[in-house]
């Protein structure tokens, strides 16, 4: 619900104007000369009328600059002598919605009918006295006016520097991210490459020579591969600027595929209908199962991985068991991944399970509603 300055909702704001000009429109009807009999509460009625039309300015603008200035007209008409103060209103609220060159048309047409409406009710017969009001009524069409256009620019041009601020903010942030990534690449990537690279022909020659390899230096060994792949990612993370067409549901087959290419046996069933799904849903559910495949492949020692995905039309459900080596009595260290898959999950409204299994093995699900994220 929109809320004005004081955190008042919108539509109350308006209904209070609305029966504020309303009653001070009859209450100023009433106060002076008026017609009798059905003329009388015609003009009662139309003043009414025109006053609480406002409450609609906000959503319908042309259409209650239209009932306002008929009601005006009809009330004059009628034999009423009151300004047409509901119809100000509307002009500013049409002109605020940008609609000048039919606000321009209907207050000419307003400015014409005005003198007419009141001629013909005999209570206004003077012509100097017609022709300074008419005068006195266009000054209060263009003040209106032009107050309605000098908000819309105050807002136009507020929307444009807040556009402006979060581009200048995505750019240095753009910026900062890959100044990041030249240092990390910079300082960490040679390092690293040397130590994988000397422990790994240290491994060699000593197999070569038929000596036993020292557990800690398989550990290196092992480390330096490890840091080496998590470097990598991190830096085609830092690097991503998003240009790269979106990964998402299209694309699983694609990580079950290259999981069975390093020797895993990986199954993938999809069931429901699928829907068009919001974008952020899409990505999340191929980094869950990439996140959870290549986690299997890492640290679950496992032979098999299953992914099954269910297509809902309210929610997406992913689950990928493994057959590794976690047991139900073993408690799982949460890393960098699964914190990840969490972080997206619970963003987007869903939920999370990551646990071993009672048969033994690891499984993650994750339930993903659709209609939240939209």
């Amino acid at each position: 619900m929109d809320r004005g300055r004081f955190g008042v909702p919108a539509g109350v704001v308006d209904w209070a104007i609305a029966v504020g000009v309303a009653g001070a429109l009859l209450a100023t009807g009433l106060s002076g000369r008026q017609p009798a009999g059905d003329l009388g509460l015609l003009g009662c009625t139309l003043l009414v009328a025109g006053g609480l039309a406002l409450a609609a300015r906000r959503r319908a603008p042309l259409p209650v600059l239209a009932v306002t200035g008929l009601c005006a007209v009809g009330y004059q008409a009628a034999g009423f002598d009151v300004p047409a103060v509901a119809y100000l209103f509307a002009v500013y609220a049409a002109v605020r919605a940008g609609h000048r060159t039919a606000t321009v048309v209907a207050s000419v047409a307003m400015l014409a009918a005005l003198p007419l409406a009141a001629l013909s009710s005999l209570h206004d017969t003077g012509a100097a006295f017609a022709q300074a009001r008419g005068a006195l009524e266009g000054a209060w069409l263009i003040a209106a006016g032009a107050a309605g256009e000098a908000l819309r620019q105050a807002e136009r041009r507020a929307d444009e520097a807040e556009r402006t601020r979060e581009e200048t903010a995505r750019r240095r942030a753009d910026e900062e991210r890959l100044h990041i990534a030249r240092e990390l690449h910079d300082s960490l990537t040679h390092q690293i490459s040397i130590i994988k690279v000397q422990a790994e022909v240290a491994v060699h020659v000593a197999r070569r020579r038929g000596e036993q390899v020292p557990a800690s230096l398989l550990a290196i060994q092992e480390a330096g591969r490890e840091a080496s792949r998590e470097l990598r990612a991190t830096l085609e993370a830092l690097r991503d600027d998003d240009t790269a067409p979106p990964r998402g549901l299209d694309h699983v087959p694609e990580l079950v595929e290259r999981a069975r290419a390093i020797g895993l046996d990986a199954t993938l069933t999809i069931r429901g209908r699928r829907h068009d799904v919001p974008a952020a849903v899409d990505r999340t559910v191929y980094r869950i199962v990439q996140e959870s495949l290549t986690n299997i492949a890492r640290h679950a020692a496992a032979d098999s991985a299953s992914v099954r995905i269910d297509c809902r039309p309210d929610a997406l459900t992913i689950r990928v068991d493994d057959d590794g080596r976690a047991t139900p009595d073993t408690t799982p260290t949460p890393g960098v991944g699964l914190l990840g898959m969490r972080e997206r999950v619970t963003a987007l409204g869903g939920r999370l399970r990551a646990e071993p299994r009672v048969g033994g093995g690891f499984t993650v699900q994750a339930e993903l509603p659709v209609e939240q994220a939209s």
